[in-house]
């Protein structure tokens, strides 16, 4: 087996449950298996890729409907937001995986990590979701990480600087607001949810620094200064402006540089 190829196929996986299962095992193989110099053929219909359940419906971001954590109901839709958000992080991890050629051996195998650690946690929620008496799919969705994968899918770049440490990166923001909601909140099923997004807190930093490493990596192979260079990106792919509060201990964990900090506070 050889693992962008395998890594397309697990990709292409529609429903929730097989995907996850296959990540975890293709993870757990990644040391062993080959790695490919040029990529697996693409699916001709563009619409497979990725692979996606009919359900949730995909709306627009602001479509969504805010729910108080206060509630049983509402409570169900976070937890839900939040294990769509990671079972897409699986997708974007396994396509960084397969799409992208002439990287060290050391950059897939590091995705493939990632790709992993997005299923254990979308496990880890929608088990959460059950035990609640829902389940994946059962609210409304929006799909705006993987907006930023296509506008990014021909540049590996652009695509570190874009997605993990600014589309994911944003994860390291809102997770502590998130708990403190739920701990105020303070029912068993609340407190649960905290200590499953600490997993997920703890993992996304070594997320992101992978992203960092792998940005700064390919800026000095392309001749740019990294600081001054993600800037350039953000315009040119109309990248999403992150407000504050950020969560500048993590963000510091996963490789971001004072100066990182201090411009994402003026813009």
């Amino acid at each position: 087996m050889e693992l962008r190829h395998r890594a397309l196929q697990v990709l292409c996986l529609a429903d929730p449950e097989q995907k996850s299962a296959a990540a975890l095992d293709l993870q757990a193989q990644a040391a062993t298996l080959s790695i490919a110099p040029l990529p697996p053929e693409a699916p001709t219909d563009p619409s497979s890729l990725p692979g996606r359940p009919e359900r949730p419906p995909l709306l627009r971001h602001n479509e969504l409907a805010r729910r108080s954590p206060a509630t049983a109901q509402g409570r169900a839709i976070l937890i839900h937001a939040i294990a769509h958000i990671e079972f897409n992080a699986i997708n974007l991890a396994l396509d960084a995986v397969w799409r992208f050629d002439g990287m060290p051996r050391a950059y897939y195998t590091d995705w493939m990590l990632v790709a992993g650690e997005e299923a254990k946690h979308f496990r880890l929620l929608r088990d959460h979701l059950r035990a609640q008496g829902h389940d994946y799919g059962d609210f409304p969705a929006h799909q705006g990480l993987w907006t930023m994968c296509e506008k990014t899918q021909h540049d590996v770049l652009a695509r570190m600087a874009l997605v993990p440490r600014t589309m994911e990166a944003r994860g390291l923001d809102a997770t502590p607001q998130i708990q403190a909601k739920l701990r105020q909140v303070g029912t068993p099923d609340a407190l649960e949810a905290v200590a499953i997004l600490d997993v997920i807190l703890h993992d996304e930093v070594g997320h992101v620094a992978i992203g960092n490493h792998w940005y700064r990596w390919l800026c000095e192979r392309a001749g740019h200064d990294p600081e001054t260079h993600y800037g350039t990106l953000v315009q040119q792919y109309e990248a999403p402006r992150l407000k504050p509060p950020f969560n500048e201990s993590a963000r510091r964990s996963a490789g971001f540089t004072d100066a990182e900090l201090r411009w994402l506070q003026q813009v």
